[in-house]
């Protein structure tokens, strides 16, 4: 009895350690962020996708890191968001104070020699819905549907190497044979739609389905679009007759190449903080960004704004790329010449 109660109180001591080092760590976090912004680089112009997900985030996300810190939203345009993500990566100061969003692809950008940087080590929060990437076109353009596509010669816009509207628009021109012309060099989506509707190009590639429901939800009731082919893994529900990517495929080399880039998917709205920032603000950073994505304020503002989501975890993510580090080299050189604009 007595050795057993010298272990109990042993036990008790331990956990008492650990739940006094656990309420220190949490304030320290609140101590640091108490009257402090963080800084939430977003790597496209305003008005976009990726803008509009990133304010709706903004606005809930500061009240679920200890210490209550204001978001302050800023653009950083640039090479389709590269710019942005290697600011994050290598610039940015690693104490929790910078978080970003950028494409989604930046995940596997270095594997397609589209980055330098090992995406593995941004500190990942979550995403805030996985996603289908649509390729479209004004209702004025000659191309309406994907044999349309693949035999005459249409313009699509792009946003620079790296980015979704320039990766699928030469994914399918060199893999699956679409007669596209890329137009790169737009600062963002919201720019490449206002080139489409003025008949500068003839569509893009790379939008998110998200992005038409919630910034165009009267395009596909006014048949202002055409939608040509869905990359994802499942097709959205609303565009069911449009084809996958995946089952255009002619040739088992075209559906590694379709898999590689179709990894990035799953993270369609990615929210990461620079490598190596302190472990207590990283925990704090993920657990309020799960915390967010959950709120009821939060969703009720999303079903508003008919924004998805579909939360997918830091975890979710980070085992995603270690997954996409892993595909075979040769498999990647074929993905690197698919998505060439020479």
């Amino acid at each position: 009895m007595h050795f057993a109660h010298i272990i109990t109180k042993a036990v008790g001591a331990l956990v008492a350690v650990f739940a006094l080092g656990a309420l220190a760590a949490a304030a320290g976090v609140e101590d640091f962020y108490k009257g402090k912004n963080i800084s939430l680089i977003i790597g496209y112009s305003a008005g976009g996708g990726y803008d509009a997900y990133a304010r709706l985030l903004a606005r809930y996300f500061g009240k679920h890191i200890p210490g209550d810190p204001t978001i302050v939203p800023q653009q950083m345009t640039g090479a389709g968001s590269l710019r942005a993500a290697n600011y994050i990566f290598s610039v940015a100061p690693k104490d929790g104070s910078v978080i970003g969003t950028f494409s989604r692809s930046m995940g596997i950008s270095p594997l397609i020699n589209k980055a330098d940087f090992d995406s593995r080590k941004f500190t990942w929060l979550g995403s805030v819905t996985d996603d289908n990437t649509v390729c479209l076109t004004w209702h004025t353009s000659l191309i309406k549907t994907w044999a349309d596509f693949v035999s005459k010669p249409s313009k699509l816009g792009g946003e620079g190497a790296g980015a979704d509207p320039d990766i699928w628009a030469l994914t399918y021109r060199n893999v699956l044979g679409a007669k596209a012309q890329l137009v790169s060099g737009y600062p963002g989506t919201n720019d490449i739609v206002l080139a489409m509707q003025r008949g500068e190009v003839d569509g893009m590639c790379g939008i998110s389905w998200s992005t038409i429901k919630a910034a165009h939800p009267d395009w596909m009731p006014n048949h202002s679009v055409n939608v040509l082919v869905q990359a994802a893994l499942r097709k959205a529900d609303e565009i069911a007759d449009v084809p996958l990517a995946t089952e255009l495929a002619k040739s088992p080399e075209q559906l590694q190449i379709l898999k590689v880039l179709m990894a990035s998917q799953a993270m369609a709205r990615p929210f990461a903080a620079p490598p190596d920032i302190p472990a207590d603000r990283k925990a704090a950073l993920i657990a309020a960004f799960d915390a967010t994505v959950t709120d009821a304020d939060f969703l009720a503002e999303a079903r508003k704004l008919a924004f998805d989501v579909r939360p997918v975890t830091a975890a979710a993510i980070d085992k995603m790329l270690d997954d996409a580090y892993a595909t075979p080299k040769d498999v990647l050189e074929k993905t690197i010449k698919a998505i060439s604009s020479e």
